[in-house]
């Protein structure tokens, strides 16, 4: 038998606090806000030089995402709802024609917690998300017992309760701490509006006394439980979120600094987050990265809207090759397509006196970056001066002749492309110029070595410097979660990529 009763609703109950932040503890919004990226816990050794912690790339959480961090958060939330065990409940009720019976109600378990619907807001008080149309389904054993004036009378079974109309509630702050994004619980609660019972066994009286004395009760335990069940789940977040690394490893040279810089702020139509974002050395060598952002004028993206927008400043990329150049930046050619460039043989026509002073001699060619090289990003996008040095070598026995020097200025224009999570990019030769720096073998005509010095650049340092390129290195996007339709804007002096967002792996908020 089934008895519904509808009953006057209780006061709404939300729990409100004074802004401050929860900081240990686990994980909903940023999975949401990844969230938004979130992202990333390995210490550096670096020593970095920086004048002031500044944001350098920054991104931005749509209404869009926004809304996929809503229903991502509120499906891993009514996981962790399930099961909820609750306190026995005992009463002593007075039935009409019966008298005062005595009544347990015991094993409570919430088995399924339901929505019908959700939505999500910002502002700038922070994230609220609301679910209603809330149900539990709840699991639990009977017994009651009363005296009559023959003789006692008891009897026992078990039972289903559903509850419906709930509405849950929650406030969320945005918070940097630490360099780790944190999320302030701010207000939370459940109300529930109808609670239906289905007894399995009693007398006949029992079912409406029973649910006479127990409906508010029970409402109450359920909206006890689950509001305690989200306050942990956010806790939980947290946690996860302090226990992020602060740098993201791109190889054994130079890793990403993510730490966040400053307070997200939070409007109605989007959330926006700044990152460090530069890179730093791995190891001990000193690398200033004394890079200041301009803040330049926003780039938008194109419609249709994407979830959410990375974007990195031009001394990103800088602060990538300042570390890579103080690490090294020389590469011995010892192999190449034309292998005949690398015996003087190849070169009795180019440089004659090379020849006539080591004969039928292997060579290599040994080339280093001279200077840190430099990155503009223009319209669509990348221009790159790289000053370097080319010595050619000749092999003798056991040792290295350096015999000349030549200086090279290599203009190259390249462009950015994504690949999952990580952003990659390729350069092309636009133009060089050369001058001989020295030799020992005497002067010789540029013009003639112009040729080979130009088969060098184009079949051995670039498709080099691509290769390391392709690798790319990985955007600030959160654990579980992959970009997907990306699209790559280069322009005022900045990389930006606007992206929709898909889960790659359940996250739990235990």
């Amino acid at each position: 038998m089934t008895v519904p009763h509808p009953f006057i609703p209780r006061k709404r109950r939300f729990i409100s606090i004074p802004q401050m932040g929860f900081s240990s503890n686990p994980i909903t919004t940023t999975a949401a806000l990844f969230i938004a990226l979130s992202l990333l816990s390995v210490r550096t050794n670096a020593h970095i030089i920086s004048l002031e912690d500044e944001g350098f790339i920054s991104m931005s959480l749509s209404s869009k995402g926004l809304g996929f961090v809503k229903d991502f958060l509120v499906q891993g939330a009514l996981s962790f709802m399930t099961p909820l065990d609750l306190l026995p409940i005992e009463k002593t009720v007075k039935i009409p024609l019966v008298g005062r019976v005595d009544i347990a109600l015991s094993d409570i378990i919430v088995y399924r917690v339901g929505v019908g619907s959700s939505y999500v807001s910002s502002g700038e008080n922070g994230v609220v998300i609301v679910a209603s149309g809330g149900t539990a389904n709840l699991s639990m054993n009977w017994k009651y017992s009363y005296d009559t004036w023959l003789f006692p009378i008891s009897d026992k079974g078990a039972a289903s309760v559903q509850v419906e109309g709930m509405l849950m509630e929650l406030t969320l702050g945005l918070k940097s701490q630490d360099g780790s994004l944190n999320l302030p619980l701010l207000e939370w609660g459940c109300h529930a509006k109808d609670v239906f019972v289905k007894l399995d066994g009693g007398a006949t009286w029992f079912y409406q006394g029973l649910l006479d004395a127990f409906k508010e009760e029970i409402a109450s335990a359920v909206e006890n439980s689950v509001s305690n069940r989200m306050r942990e789940g956010i806790l939980n977040i947290n946690t996860l979120l302090e226990s992020f690394p602060k740098e993201i490893p791109v190889d054994n040279v130079a890793a990403l600094n993510i730490t966040f810089v400053k307070d997200p702020v939070s409007s109605n139509s989007s959330i926006d987050f700044e990152i460090n974002g530069l890179f730093t050395a791995r190891n001990n060598i000193l690398v200033s990265n004394n890079f200041h952002n301009e803040h330049q004028a926003p780039v938008s993206c194109s419609a249709p809207a994407k979830m959410i927008g990375i974007s990195l400043d031009e001394n990103v990329f800088n602060s990538a090759t300042s570390v890579y150049y103080a690490d090294s930046m020389n590469w011995v050619v010892d192999k190449m397509p034309d292998q005949s460039l690398l015996n003087t043989d190849g070169w009795k026509y180019i440089i004659p006196q090379l020849y006539n002073q080591y004969p039928d001699y292997d060579m290599n060619l040994n080339i280093s970056v001279s200077s840190q090289p430099i990155l503009k990003i223009a319209d669509d996008k990348i221009n790159t001066t790289v000053y370097s040095d080319m010595i050619i070598g000749i092999l003798d026995a056991s040792e290295v002749i350096q015999v000349s020097s030549i200086s090279l200025v290599i203009n190259a224009t390249g462009s950015v492309q994504i690949s999952r999570n990580n952003l990659t990019g390729s350069f092309g030769l636009s133009g060089f110029t050369m001058s001989l720096k020295w030799s020992n073998i005497g002067d010789f005509d540029m013009h003639q070595v112009q040729a080979a010095v130009s088969t060098v650049i184009d079949t051995v340092f670039l498709p080099y410097l691509n290769f390391q390129l392709a690798k790319g290195f990985p955007l600030p996007v959160f654990p579980g979660f992959t970009l997907e339709n990306a699209e790559v804007i280069s322009r005022n002096s900045q990389v930006v990529v606007c992206s929709d967002v898909v889960s790659t792996e359940k996250i739990y908020m235990i």
